[in-house]
């Protein structure tokens, strides 16, 4: 285990329990107590924890890892529903783009297409993104026109929010949304942590002709504080082969389910 899947680690179980004790987690993670000592340090010089004689404590009961430790988690299922999301993609289509860890893969997965042909002045594709980090990947790529919204950002996302980033949303139509959420379920719908990042998203969403929310499994067996959308509105969703009782209900709602 090297040092940035040990932090990831030790961020996810502070996440499930709210503390941790240095001696019982080295044991857990087969390291040393002076290992985990010099991590949890370098975590609460990063704020993303406190530190307390013998462990650490979360900052809150509402922990989320921030996204560049969420990135390593179902990594080779986010990178399958990246390909087949970036499969719906056809040339001269205006996409927009949350933020997250899936989305992310998807905008690399389109920008990556060599089908995809395109010039600085006239571009394949146009994105339409509040996630900074998208953003900045991607407007490198002459043949992808990046429009961003304004907005105060998510430190834990990437993401825009409040009133100027609805203001830009509010201006543009989509052919397409790919919609990362942190929760999917089939009678409540698709939901977000965040109030603020979920009232975007939710514009994000009613702005697009055609919306396909790309989550992996784990997103299918549980629920989020704030809802983005009712199932009714979800077009497609793309998801891994984990859950295929909680797909099969999608499918039952009349959403397309593509499990990859």
């Amino acid at each position: 285990m090297n040092r940035h899947e040990r932090h990831t680690a030790l961020l996810e179980l502070l996440t499930e329990r709210h503390q941790l004790e240095v001696e019982a987690v080295a044991a857990e993670l087969a390291v040393s107590v002076a290992t985990v000592r010099r991590d949890l340090d370098h975590l609460a010089e990063q704020q993303l924890l406190t530190r307390t004689r013998g462990g650490a404590v979360a900052h809150s009961v509402s922990y989320e890892l921030p996204l560049r430790y969420k990135a390593v988690r179902h990594a080779q299922e986010k990178e399958r529903i990246a390909r087949a999301a970036a499969a719906m993609v056809g040339r001269g289509m205006v996409i927009g783009l949350n933020g997250g860890t899936t989305t992310s893969e998807v905008a690399r997965a389109i920008a990556t297409r060599s089908d995809l042909a395109g010039t600085a002045t006239e571009p394949a594709v146009t994105i339409v993104t509040n996630a900074l980090n998208i953003a900045h990947e991607l407007a490198v790529r002459p043949r992808i026109k990046i429009v961003t919204t304004g907005g105060v950002a998510m430190p834990q996302s990437y993401e825009l929010v409040g009133p100027l980033a609805r203001h830009i949303l509010g201006e543009v139509s989509l052919d397409i949304a790919f919609l990362g959420v942190d929760a999917v379920d089939a009678e409540s719908g698709a939901g977000a942590h965040s109030e603020h990042e979920a009232s975007i998203n939710a514009l994000l969403a009613e702005r697009a002709q055609n919306l396909v929310v790309v989550a992996d499994s784990s997103k299918l067996t549980t629920r989020a504080f704030a809802r983005i959308c009712p199932t009714e509105s979800i077009g497609t969703l793309i998801t891994d082969s984990g859950a295929p009782e909680q797909a099969a209900l999608f499918k039952e709602r009349g959403v397309t389910v593509v499990q990859v």
